[in-house]
């Protein structure tokens, strides 16, 4: 059995509340989702989550974020987490651009 699978079924009411919560956040209201969804980028990218860099950029995609915004906010986390956080956008960059070129990414994967 998987081990998320196993955690979720100790813990129904905490574990998978992440999704649901995501699912709300990061729709359309007064800020258009796509944004927020590269406010969450910035932050896991100064906070150096690799999963969650991973779904992130993916969210960022499917969201309709173009090159150009990405790159914007990419420059947001480099300026909030220096060099640290220049060598963890090229992470999140190199993420969208393999995701664009249709290359799958690899790691683990993010918070259910």
């Amino acid at each position: 059995m998987e081990i998320y699978t196993e955690l979720r079924r100790q813990t129904p009411k905490v574990t998978g509340s992440l999704l649901k919560m995501r699912e709300e956040t990061f729709k359309d209201g007064a800020v258009p989702g796509k944004y927020k969804v590269l406010a969450a980028l910035v932050t896991v990218i100064v906070t150096k989550c690799d999963p969650c860099i991973t779904a992130y950029t993916k969210m960022a995609i499917e969201s309709g974020v173009t090159l150009e915004e990405l790159i914007e906010f990419l420059n947001v986390a480099i300026t909030e987490g220096g060099c640290p956080g220049e060598e963890w956008a090229m992470k999140a960059y190199k993420v969208y651009l393999d995701l664009r070129a249709g290359v799958e990414a690899a790691g683990e994967a993010c918070c259910r």
